[in-house]
């Protein structure tokens, strides 16, 4: 059954399969259970030989985990996939020119489009980055936008991430996983394909290098294997073809970025980095880090490296910007209609779910509110859209979001579909995977008439 108020995305109000679920349940329908439970159980093993991991922060039985995958596909028609298309690369375009004007002319501040308090004052703004624009002038090269759908169905931004937006590796091994698991799935649906995702993520690292760079070399910077997305980090180093690296990988010198490898040093000229602002150069930001590159950003400033995604470009994440980005695109682009609409910490951590917490949990939440109240926002609590999930022997409605991937380049492309997040605990919105959620395979439709 679907989860109390919200938007069933495979049934209508009368327990009828929407037209684009029902050759889905149908065949669901003409399983088993035991061959439910051989198919999941083959699911499992399949995880679990490709090492599909995450790592949880503060657990004492370990800290690595097998990645949760339910094997209900979430599928989103073509028309419906069009408009969030487009709402996607509206709202990434307008995301850029917001971070590009807030390290140059501050225009929207000095005409109060948001207050620049809101900006000026936020960890994520980065004073030592005045007036440095990487090349291209693209700070957003990969983007995750976080979207939910309400009650009504109507589909609503949650929150974007422009700085090391993760989880784009699941996305290609839940298809992986179902094709193997469940092949007669795709027999029915004409599911536009995600594979070629490594390729268009690489041609945008090399647009992202400095023009001098005949064949640019790309590298993706790591914190390590007990970063939470290390199986990522490495997935996608191998797919695209280049080197993982870890800080003490690389080294500066006369101002250009270098590579240690067995033949010598190799010239470095575009950084994939997965590592935050604040540790990627103990010269600049903290330094007390051991993961970044020291005097790396003297040679971002020197044009002489690109960095993807740009150093600063997590002002844009931050909460309390949300509510002026209808404002912003406006301002930005002229435009009027918003595709999208829009409505912590991340990974799920830091969140208070105030109409479900207990009276000492919101108590001790408020006193940290009060301490350093500008780091905090609220949101109305919306009913995310469920949808049907196999859990503990039976299909029940469990509450999921959307991540696409959205990668700026040449010109600014989404991965068709993205990560369906599902909360897996019965009740809980929390989707995820650090707080008990899990995954599904997300299909956008390629037939113009779904």
């Amino acid at each position: 059954m679907p989860e109390k108020k919200a938007f069933d995305e495979a049934f209508d109000k009368k327990g009828t399969a929407r037209q684009h679920y029902r050759p889905l349940v149908s065949i669901l329908e003409s399983f088993t259970q035991g061959e439910i439970e051989r198919r999941e159980r083959l699911q499992k093993l399949s995880l679990m030989d490709q090492g599909i991991t995450f790592t949880v922060y503060g657990q004492k039985e370990g800290t690595e985990r097998i990645f949760p995958f339910d094997f209900v596909p979430r599928v989103i028609p073509s028309r419906e996939w069009e408009r969030l298309q487009a709402g996607l690369v509206q709202r990434v375009t307008a995301l850029n020119l917001f971070i590009l004007d807030v390290y140059q002319g501050q225009k929207c501040l000095k005409d109060r489009i948001i207050p620049p308090e809101i900006v000026l004052s936020r960890k994520e703004y980065k004073r030592e980055l005045l007036n440095v624009i990487p090349p291209r002038q693209i700070f957003t090269h990969v983007v995750g936008t976080d979207i939910i759908r309400n009650g009504a169905g109507e589909y609503l931004v949650l929150e974007d991430n422009c700085r090391c937006p993760s989880g784009v590796s699941y996305v290609l091994e839940n298809r992986n996983t179902l094709n193997r698991v469940f092949p007669e799935f795709f027999k029915y649906y004409p599911v536009r394909p995600i594979k070629d995702y490594p390729t268009l993520l690489l041609d945008t690292l090399l647009h992202a290098a400095p023009r001098f760079s005949e064949k640019p070399v790309v590298v993706i910077l790591t914190p390590g294997m007990a970063n939470s997305a290390y199986f990522e980090h490495s997935f996608l180093a191998r797919e695209m073809g280049v080197v993982l690296v870890e800080g003490r990988d690389l080294i500066v010198e006369d101002n250009y970025v270098f590579m240690r490898t067995t033949q010598g040093k190799q010239k470095v000229d575009v950084i994939y980095r997965r590592v935050d602002d604040d540790f990627i150069d103990p010269l600049t930001f903290r330094r007390d880090s051991l993961l970044g590159v020291p005097g790396l950003m003297n040679v971002y400033r020197e044009g002489n490296v690109g960095l993807a995604n740009a150093p600063g470009a997590g002002v844009a994440d931050d909460k309390s910007v949300y509510a002026f980005m209808p404002e912003l695109i406006r301002y930005y682009l002229g435009e009027d209609e918003l595709v999208i609409k829009t409505t912590g910490d991340s990974g799920g951590y830091g969140m208070l779910m105030g109409p479900f917490a207990a009276k000492k949990e919101i108590e001790t939440y408020l006193a940290q509110v009060k301490k350093n109240p500008g780091n905090y926002i609220a949101q109305p609590l919306v009913e995310l859209s469920a949808h049907p999930t196999y859990s503990d022997g039976k299909f029940e409605g469990r509450r999921i979001d959307l991540r696409p991937f959205i990668l700026y380049g040449a010109s600014v492309r989404v991965l068709p579909g993205g990560l369906t997040r599902v909360a897996l605990r019965p009740g809980s919105y929390v989707v995820n995977s650090s707080q008990g959620g899990g995954s599904k395979d997300t299909w956008v439709l390629a037939d113009k008439n779904a």
